[in-house]
C-alpha cells in the first residue's frame, strides 16, 4: 500500500505533467507517423516513450488511487474510458478520473482522426487509507431522523446533478492552487468514523481556517450550485471546471457568488465556516470528475511538480 506521505517520490507514476514512463499503448490498425501537436500552454502534456507506436498518444504507465489522471491525443480524436467518452481539447489534452476503491488496470481508447484505434492500459497504485476517527457530532446528525434522511436524499440528488455537467472549459487543465492556506485537518479516502460509529470515506480535504477567511477558486470555472444551509454540508458552492471536473466547498459561512458566475483563479467565492455537519471551522473541498471523487491534494501535488515548487 502506498501511503500519501511518498507522493513526491510516486507522482512520476501519477497523474503528472511530465511522466518518466508512458502506458502500454497497442496500436490495432492504422498506425500514423503525423507530427506531434502543439502543448497547451497551461499544462504540460506527458512526454510519449519511444516505444509509443503512435508518439502523439501519451498516457501514464501508472496512478494513483483517486488521481486526475491527463493524457495526451492528437487534437480531433476520439477518446473513452470505462464506457465515457472524453472530451479533447483542441491541444489534445484529455483527463479522467480514478476513485479510491479503484483496482485497475484501466484502459483508455483512443480513435484518431485518421481512423487508428490505440489501446493504452493504465496500472493503478493502491494507497493506505488510514481511520480517521471524529467525536463529538451530534447523534442525529449520524442517524438522523426518517424526514432529515428525506431532506439529505434531496439536497444530494441536486448536487450530483451539478456534477453531471460536460462543458468544454479548460480550467481543469490549470496548475491548481490551495482555495485556502491553513493546516490539513482532513485528508481524502480515510475511513471516518463518528462517535464511534463507522461512516463513509472522507470525500475531500479539510483545511483548518479561522471562520470568514476567503475562499478562493482554486482554478478558473462556472459556478453551477450554490446553497446557504444544506443539512449535510451547511453553505456550499461548486465549480465546474469543466471537462467533467468539478470543486466543491462545504461549510461555508458565507457564499460571494451566484448560479452561472463565471470565476477566474482566485476570485473570492466565499468564506470559511462550521456550517452543515462540521465540529469546527475549516474549509471542506472536494473534487470530482464526474460522479467519481478525486483526491485534491494530488492535483495540488501535479500543479506544484509543474511549477517546480
Amino acid at each position: 500500500m502506498i501511503n500519501v506521505k511518498s507522493l513526491p517520490v510516486l507522482l512520476a507514476l501519477a497523474a503528472i505533467g511530465s511522466l518518466a514512463g508512458c502506458a502500454s499503448v497497442q496500436t490495432l490498425e492504422n498506425s500514423t507517423d503525423a507530427p506531434v501537436p502543439a502543448a497547451a500552454p497551461g499544462p504540460a502534456a506527458p512526454r510519449a516513450a519511444a516505444s509509443t507506436s503512435d508518439t502523439r498518444i501519451a498516457f501514464p504507465a501508472g496512478a494513483l488511487q483517486g488521481a486526475l489522471v491527463f493524457g495526451r491525443v492528437p487534437s480531433g480524436s476520439q477518446v473513452t474510458h470505462a464506457g465515457r467518452a472524453l472530451r479533447v481539447t483542441r491541444y489534445g489534452t484529455v483527463a479522467f478520473g480514478l476513485g479510491r476503491d479503484e483496482v485497475g488496470p484501466v484502459e483508455v481508447v483512443t480513435t484518431t482522426p485518421e481512423g487508428a484505434r490505440h489501446v493504452a492500459t493504465i496500472q493503478v497504485l493502491p494507497r493506505d487509507w488510514p481511520i480517521e476517527r471524529i467525536n463529538g457530532v451530534p447523534p442525529a446528525t449520524v442517524n438522523p431522523p426518517p424526514a432529515i434522511a428525506a431532506r439529505i436524499a434531496r439536497e444530494q440528488a441536486l448536487v450530483m446533478a451539478a456534477r453531471a455537467r460536460d462543458d468544454a472549459r479548460t480550467g481543469f487543465a490549470e496548475r491548481f492552487i490551495a482555495p485556502v492556506k491553513g493546516r490539513t485537518s482532513g485528508r481524502f479516502g480515510r475511513q471516518r468514523v463518528y462517535n464511534g460509529q463507522p461512516g463513509s470515506a472522507h470525500s475531500g480535504m479539510d483545511i483548518a481556517a479561522p471562520t470568514g477567511t476567503p475562499v478562493l477558486a482554486p482554478a478558473a470555472g462556472v459556478v453551477t450550485f450554490t446553497a446557504p444551509d444544506l443539512y449535510l454540508t451547511g453553505g456550499t458552492v461548486l465549480l465546474d471546471h469543466g471537462h467533467g471536473v468539478s470543486s466543491n466547498f462545504l461549510h461555508l459561512s458565507r457564499i460571494d457568488v451566484r448560479v452561472g458566475d463565471t470565476v477566474k483563479q482566485g476570485d473570492v467565492i466565499g468564506a470559511v465556516g462550521a456550517t452543515g455537519r462540521a465540529t469546527g471551522p475549516h474549509l471542506h473541498w472536494g473534487m470530482n470528475w464526474f460522479d467519481v471523487r478525486i483526491d485534491p491534494q494530488l492535483v495540488l501535488e501535479r500543479g506544484e511538480a509543474l511549477t517546480g515548487d
